[in-house]
């Protein structure tokens, strides 16, 4: 339940980090940058945000504690971008969701090092990108993305292969 940032990092005084009251946590790694107009919120799961070394989250983007967000180094988040690790339920049909909680998690999300999200992109609870991924703007995630590959689309299909 609490806030642990690097003495490195740098986060925008117009970002907005929540202090979790779920018994969450915020931790931000080195020389990482939390840009203008960021939002980390913890809502909906017991999952912790951990952003690792060198990472850049930029303008306008939201990420959601839920099921858990993990962010290894080197990571490049796009302009308002959405990290989503939680999911509504809704089988009642006579109750409203919104009375409904949240259903069971798929795993939260996983970035591994040195990935580039793309403008716009919105990652879902139980995505898995593998280290060296590219994710064009405005994808939407979902599953596992197998390493040092370039995705695109809704939702995002293999579009190529990186190459040495």
């Amino acid at each position: 339940m609490a806030n642990i940032f690097s003495n490195t990092c740098r986060i925008s005084e117009r970002a907005s980090v929540d202090i979790s009251s779920r018994g969450t946590d915020t931790i931000i790694g080195e020389n990482s940058v939390v840009d203008d107009f960021v939002r980390i919120k913890h809502v909906g799961g017991s999952g912790h945000v951990i952003i690792g070394d060198y990472c850049y989250i930029n303008s306008g983007t939201v990420i959601y504690s839920g099921n858990g967000v993990r962010l290894g180094n080197d990571v490049l988040i796009g302009p308002n971008c959405s990290l989503v690790p939680a999911n509504h339920a809704f089988h009642e049909l006579n109750t409203p969701i919104r009375l409904q909680g949240f259903a069971e998690s798929k795993g939260g999300i996983v970035i591994e090092n040195n990935v580039w999200i793309g403008a716009g992109v919105t990652v879902l609870d139980g995505a898995y990108i593998e280290e060296g991924c590219i994710i064009g703007a405005n994808s939407l995630v979902m599953g596992r993305l197998t390493k040092d590959t370039i995705y695109g689309g809704v939702p995002a299909k293999i579009l190529k292969k990186r190459a040495l």
